[in-house]
């Protein structure tokens, strides 16, 4: 597809290998099981360098999704430690994993505590499994808001550094790509979108059991007078 020539070509590592006809840096190219790519079509003579096109065009397209996600202000997510205080341990390294997920992308994270019926007496417990999440999360992220309390529930919230969020991320590819080489099959990750849904889901449900747990209550005062 590249009609004219001579060319100005580079070379794999971007030295600069002169003017050469477009024919022979064809052969060149094809020599090293390469691609030939013109980058600088306005220019006279164009510039074009010998290179893996798939991997280029990947890179490109893996920069502009990261020039999107750093363009778009950062959103606050939410994640709730279940409906009381006694959410098991697993439970827990869960809603980590889902934490880290949106750090890493840039998100802040609320994570909020809740206090079923008079669990509230028991404070302590509930802060306990917030102050596990923060220090869970400090490999990416810092502690922006101490626990605070709105009734009977009690939130912190935790925001990207974008020096740990770096070192993270070069991190699970380094363990990824050896993963790899290891031949060993991936399991596939949900989508931030899949994730969301879930976790929207999830929040539906603990609204209706708080409200029956509400309306129940209520009944038992009544019958009690």
């Amino acid at each position: 597809m590249i009609r004219i020539t001579p060319i100005r070509l580079m070379g794999v590592e971007n030295e600069q290998l002169g003017i050469v006809e477009t024919p022979e840096a064809l052969k060149m190219a094809q020599e090293k099981g390469m691609d030939l790519v013109e980058i600088v079509p306005d220019a006279r003579p164009p510039v074009c360098k010998i290179m893996d096109y798939g991997k280029f065009k990947y890179e490109q397209s893996k920069k502009a999704r990261d020039q999107r996600a750093h363009s778009k202000a950062a959103e606050m997510k939410e994640i709730r430690l279940g409906r009381s205080v006694k959410i098991d341990h697993h439970d827990i390294e869960i809603r980590i994993a889902q934490a880290r997920r949106f750090l890493a992308a840039g998100h802040k994270v609320m994570v909020t505590q809740k206090f079923k019926g008079r669990e509230i007496a028991h404070r302590d417990l509930g802060l306990a499994n917030l102050r596990m999440v923060a220090d869970a999360l400090l490999d990416l992220s810092k502690l922006e808001q101490a626990p605070r309390w709105f009734g009977k529930q009690a939130s912190i919230i935790v925001a990207p550094d974008r020096v740990k969020v770096e070192a993270f991320k070069r991190k699970i590819e380094k363990e990824r790509q050896e993963a790899i080489a290891r031949g060993e099959k991936l399991a596939e990750e949900k989508s931030l979108e899949q994730l969301e849904a879930e976790l929207a889901a999830e929040n539906v449900d603990d609204h209706d059991d708080h409200d029956d747990h509400e309306n129940h209550d209520g009944h038992e005062g009544k019958a009690a007078e």
